[in-house]
């Protein structure tokens, strides 16, 4: 929630491919905030960073959300309607949810922050604050959750630099936008294991991504076009009625055959839930 009369978030610029992306990105964030404004701006901010975020209005729709979609983080606003995020914060600890919660405030009371600690939240910032201090404290959360990133990913002769958000292949410099990298360094983290469309969407796409659309399909058939041009090796693998698998091994996949003609197929019924849209 903002405060009356005023911004609570200092507004930084933010680049698509800034050299200081956080190297434990592409990953999904639920974003608890009820003030467009501000829930608009952080939101976009995120999203150029290369997470994927979904917005919630109140501790209802929070709650919703966390129970239906696998998230990394929570940024949860203390005074939302409904549920605040103190009582936000309790159930989803008290439902099992572990992920790393950080919470915002307008007060700075430590009353405020001791409340928020022991229902459960592991960080607090208090508004207003700079946006990289937002990212520094995900940045240190997620460190602490374990799920810090390695800085380069190396599959064969595919090199993805995940701190500047960059590909090369075989010395050879890959052109991704952010959407291609995003899908690239998801597939590079599974080396090996196939990856459903569910799993794809889930982790490289927000709650706005149309289940039933071939989108997936296009990306898949870009970036494999990037990666695998004038490669006598491809990498980018397809198992049919599975998913995609990242890797170098002929046997790791049933069928070394691309998405013929996938964006102009029909497609079957994902398992993938249907999500609202909050903004």
């Amino acid at each position: 929630m903002a405060t009356r009369g005023g911004p609570t978030v200092r507004p930084v610029r933010v680049s698509h491919f800034s050299t200081h992306l956080p190297y434990d990105a592409r990953m999904r964030l639920l974003l608890v905030e009820d003030d467009a404004r501000i829930a608009r701006f952080v939101a976009k901010g995120l999203r150029e960073q290369a997470y994927a975020v979904d917005v919630a209005s109140t501790g209802e729709d929070a709650l919703y959300q966390a129970a239906i979609n696998s998230y990394d983080l929570v940024i949860l606003d203390v005074m939302i309607p409904g549920r605040n995020g103190f009582e936000v914060c309790r159930e989803l600890r008290k439902s099992g949810q572990r992920m790393p919660i950080l919470m915002l405030t307008a007060r700075d009371a430590v009353e405020d922050r001791i409340t928020g600690l022991d229902h459960g939240a592991d960080d607090y910032l208090t508004k207003p604050f700079e946006f990289r201090e937002l990212l520094a404290r995900l940045r240190a959360l997620l460190r602490r959750s374990g799920e810090l990133r390695p800085a380069k990913i190396n599959i064969a002769d595919l090199v993805l630099d995940t701190a500047a958000q960059s590909v090369s292949r075989a010395g050879r410099n890959v052109t991704l936008t952010a959407k291609e990298y995003a899908l690239l360094e998801f597939l590079a983290r599974n080396a090996g294991r196939v990856v459903g469309r569910a799993e794809i969407a889930e982790h490289v796409w927000d709650e706005s991504f149309d289940p039933f659309s071939n989108l997936i399909e296009v990306y898949i058939n870009r970036v494999r076009g990037k990666i695998d041009a004038n490669s006598a090796k491809p990498l980018l693998h397809t198992r049919r009625g599975a998913g995609y698998v990242l890797g170098s091994s002929a046997e790791a996949v049933a069928s070394d055959q691309g998405e013929e003609n996938a964006a102009s197929r029909p497609r079957a019924k994902a398992n993938v839930p249907t999500r609202k849209s909050h903004v």
